[in-house]
């Protein structure tokens, strides 16, 4: 498992490839979008309306996303991915020698034409851009690869914007932005050729060429028959997408009419929320342990919904000059800063909230379903991102809401959407809870987790020290932990909720209650026959003490009835802090301290007995109680 830093990726030939590829297709779709906007603002006559072009400009783009985001699903799990994307990103180039030839021969209908082929292309190339970073990373730099893949995304669109208005600034526009496209669509062509071999995860698949049976057929896949998770991480993505249309389309009308500036305003809100996508997507492996870890997802929520609401009451405070604001005077006036900082605040809580989704769905998605499950997140993308228009006009047009009012309408929404899917998906809220205990109360260091396998029924021992244990272990390991707790402790008020959307397994000695003694033997059976992994507490108690108490014989009877190898634990450093039973603790007392979980080699069964794996468990543990 790789230790170094997300940013380590970009010296690897399994990644970095790749990462400029994508990169530079996203650059250049976003020339030539603007450039077209542009042209039809500024440098072409025609009779037509041009708000309607502007609008028939962004149909004509997402519209392929419906249309063949299927097609690209089947392709990304019919063909080797790394072959598949040389060819499209061949097909760019010819894309683009059209583009260029519409640019000098000031053509729009060609321009329009060329660019429903860019959405094409970007509609085949999306299922497999994020269904190959699983065949190339590993399962610790698949936070941050998606990290850095959002990240380059976002600075990509914004430079392609910011690029093209540059160009379009000149009396040669047309040649300027024809010859830049062509250059990087081939740039794009040469960095593709380093791209690894990636296999073909379904290669005998019968291609589908009904694209509406097939997006039907692929919609069910991934919001059907996937697991809640993933189906729902899902809702939640193109969730994302409904909001970032909302704000980006708005930017303009905002900085026109709230805050009073130019066109350098606009370019500055995007710079600044980019970079906001920016830093949140790159603050993620480090919040994560360079672990999918979808705690950061209700988090990341949150922002969203403070920082929205935040933006709709400050958004008034700007006061209008005599004359139009450029980007430096608006800066002058305090209300600014704090716009800038509300927008700056929704980029990063929106790059924790989507780059987490992505690393989930790539992650619990069968490798040869993988491409078609995210073939049908674009079509919901698109979806959604078309709703987002609907939703402005009817609010703003309509019902006569204000810029700001639609901010509030859609933070209050968020609320309202990521309640349900964290109520559908309970492992949100739980990993959450987990993760906070963890970066607050706890800094939680892990030694030699790799010992759990990564697949197959194993059974995890460990001392018990506090009332959090449990939590603090199903944070760190990497895998699902089904625990035996002692019932009284499942019971606890707010401590439940997590317990049960863990599926922990209450147990009680024979003597207080024999049914729910027999239930809980009959739970881990049927857990580790699934090839679960079940965590217990072979003390039966907290310590009084510190020290570790003897264990109990319950054990043998699971291994007797599953014998599946067994990994030793312990916890370090628990002793004396609020949750355990120290007598002079105290809330402050030790807050923030460091803790150790450290794991032992797999035993296996026929050698785990009691007394062998509690002294493997002290040796673990060590002095520090």
């Amino acid at each position: 498992m790789s230790q170094h830093s997300q940013f380590g990726l970009l010296a690897t030939r399994r990644f970095l490839p790749f990462f400029l590829t994508q990169l530079l297709g996203a650059f250049n779709d976003n020339v030539f979008k603007q450039a077209l906007i542009l042209a039809i603002l500024f440098k072409i006559s025609f009779d037509a309306n041009r708000d309607v072009l502007i609008n028939l400009s962004a149909l004509l783009f997402i519209l392929p996303f419906f249309l063949f985001s299927a097609l690209g699903g089947q392709f990304g799990e019919k063909f080797a991915k790394d072959a598949l994307i040389r060819k499209i990103k061949l097909g760019e180039i010819f894309i683009m020698l059209v583009g260029a030839a519409s640019l000098l021969l000031g053509n729009l209908p060609l321009m329009l034409v060329v660019l429903f082929a860019m959405g094409t292309q970007s509609a085949l190339f999306g299922p497999v851009k994020y269904s190959i970073l699983p065949q190339h990373l590993h399962e610790d730099e698949l936070i941050g690869g998606n990290a850095l893949v959002e990240m380059g995304t976002f600075l990509a669109i914004l430079g392609g914007t910011l690029f093209a208005g540059l160009l379009m600034s000149g009396s040669q526009w047309a040649s300027w932005v024809s010859g830049s496209v062509i250059v990087v669509a081939m740039l794009g062509y040469l960095t593709s050729q380093g791209v690894p071999y990636a296999r073909a995860a379904l290669p005998e698949l019968k291609l589908d060429w009904n694209i509406f049976r097939q997006s039907w057929a692929i919609l069910q896949l991934g919001l059907v028959k996937q697991v809640p998770s993933v189906s729902r991480s899902l809702l939640g993505n193109s969730w994302f997408w409904f909001l970032g249309a909302t704000y980006l389309t708005q930017i303009p009308g905002f900085a026109k009419d709230h805050l009073h500036g130019d066109e350098s305003v606009v370019t500055l809100i995007l710079t600044v929320f980019s970079v906001g996508i920016a830093l949140g997507s790159i603050l993620c492996e480090k919040l994560s342990g360079r672990r999918v870890e979808i705690g950061l997802v209700p988090f990341g929520s949150a922002g969203l919904t403070v920082f929205g609401l935040l933006l709709w009451w400050g958004a008034e405070g700007v006061v209008p000059g005599a004359e139009t604001f450029g980007w430096l005077q608006l800066l002058i006036q305090p209300a600014a800063w704090w716009v800038m900082g509300c927008i700056l605040g929704l980029g990063m809580f929106g790059g924790l909230y989507i780059v987490p989704l992505y690393a989930l769905i790539q992650s619990r998605t069968q490798d040869h379903e993988r491409a078609r499950v995210i073939a049908a997140n674009n079509i919901l993308n698109a979806l959604l991102m078309v709703l987002s228009a609907v939703t402005a006009i009817v609010l703003l047009s309509m019902v006569g809401l204000s810029i700001p009012q639609l901010f509030l309408v859609i933070s209050l929404l968020n609320v309202a959407v990521n309640v349900y899917i964290f109520s559908i998906v309970p492992e949100f809220t739980m990993r959450f809870l987990v993760w906070l205990l963890s970066h607050s109360m706890y800094r939680v260091q892990h030694d030699n987790l790799e010992a759990i396998p990564d697949e197959g029924p194993c059974l995890l021992v460990c001392n018990h020290v506090s009332f959090v244990d449990a939590l603090l272990i199903g944070g760190a390991v990497r895998r699902p932990v089904r625990f035996v707790m002692y019932y009284k402790i499942y019971n606890l008020p707010v401590l439940n909720f997590v317990f049960r959307t863990a599926g922990t397994v209450p147990i009680a000695s024979r003597n207080e209650d024999e049914a729910i003694y027999e239930m809980a033997f009959k739970r881990i059976a049927d857990y580790l026959n699934q090839g679960e992994v079940v965590c217990i507490f072979p003390e039966g108690k907290l310590t009084m003490d510190g020290d570790i108490g003897e264990f109990r014989n319950g054990m043998t009877r699971i291994l007797d009835a599953n014998p599946v190898p067994v990994i030793p634990m312990a916890l370090r450093g628990l002793w004396g802090s609020f949750f355990s039973r120290a007598p002079h603790k105290g809330l402050f007392k030790r807050f923030w301290s460091r803790v150790c979980l450290v794991a032992g080699a797999p035993i296996p069964a026929e050698l785990a007995q009691v007394t062998v794996l509690q002294k493997k468990v002290e040796i673990l543990r060590g002095d520090r109680a």
